[in-house]
């Protein structure tokens, strides 16, 4: 039994995750059509006809495409989404037969048979932002972006994890140096838009230090999200999360426009405290 994660793409051009579960498949967030999905997924094993769900963290463009319309007639997909939100969903959509396609969620759901979503308030731009624990057979996944700023009860629901996929989307000093007019860069960096490379890392330390101290296991993967093609680059966030040795062996940067591998989860241990540092000798 095992949860498999692929990034199809992340980024401000679209966002979009396969969740392949023993029950069936599932997309976090659906930001590029369906014909692009489905180009985006050829070699995985997987295939747009066999997604079941679509869940929704918020309602911005790149996180949904009002393009999947036919797709979910044509094939029953459910859409979850914030209940505040089902509205605004069934407004884009704007096709009378989708109604009972689209699912309000509150502070838990279940896309799939076996598998349980719990939501994590977020600030970005709105209110119904959310980040997902996504738990079921014997996985736990921690899914963030578009975050605005790290809020204390994520640490609360962000604990014990196999995968951790977390926003990193700008650096500082190149923010403040683009091009870019003044008040998107405040939208940006005000504490309601997107987190730095340093507030990432910040973040993803006090998750694993937190793990250590609990003596609770540590992600076998974590994944860095929504990184900004202007304001960013590979480089400088390898640099700075490879500083600690722990997050260097399990990172993964997600892509705009190059999927990533499966990231496999099986519900063994992964190393934790003592047998973390004999593993490294």
């Amino acid at each position: 039994m095992s949860l498999d994660l692929c990034i199809l793409a992340s980024g401000s051009a679209g966002n979009c995750t396969l969740l392949r579960a023993p029950s069936g498949l599932m997309l976090i967030d659906a930001g590029l059509g369906p014909r692009t999905t489905a180009k985006r997924m050829d070699g995985t094993g997987a295939s747009v006809r066999d997604v079941r769900a679509i869940c929704l963290t918020h309602l911005d463009r790149d996180h949904f495409s009002p393009t999947w319309l036919g797709t979910m007639l044509n094939r029953g997909i459910h859409v979850y989404c914030h209940r505040h939100r089902r509205d605004d969903v069934l407004s884009m959509l704007d096709h009378e037969a989708v109604a009972s396609l689209v699912c309000g969620f509150d502070d838990a759901f279940s896309p799939l048979e076996g598998l349980s979503i719990r939501t994590v308030p977020l600030a970005h731009d709105s209110t119904s932002s959310c980040g997902f624990l996504i738990e079921g057979f014997g996985c736990r996944i921690g899914y963030a972006t578009d975050l605005g700023h790290v809020p204390t009860h994520l640490f609360d629901h962000f604990d014990s994890l196999d995968v951790l996929a977390l926003e990193s989307n700008y650096d500082p000093t190149m923010q403040l140096q683009s091009g870019r007019p003044a008040f998107l860069k405040r939208r940006i960096m005000g504490g309601s838009g997107h987190l730095s490379n340093d507030q990432a890392y910040d973040c993803v330390r006090a998750i694993l230090d937190r793990a250590e101290r609990t003596s609770r296991r540590l992600p076998r993967h974590i994944v860095l999200l929504h990184r900004s093609r202007e304001c960013n680059c590979p480089r400088l966030l390898r640099s700075l999360f490879i500083r600690d040795r722990r997050i260097a062996q399990r990172l993964t940067l997600a892509e705009q426009y190059e999927r990533s591998e499966w990231l496999r989860v099986r519900n063994a241990p992964p190393l934790v405290g003592e047998q973390l540092a004999l593993a490294f000798g």
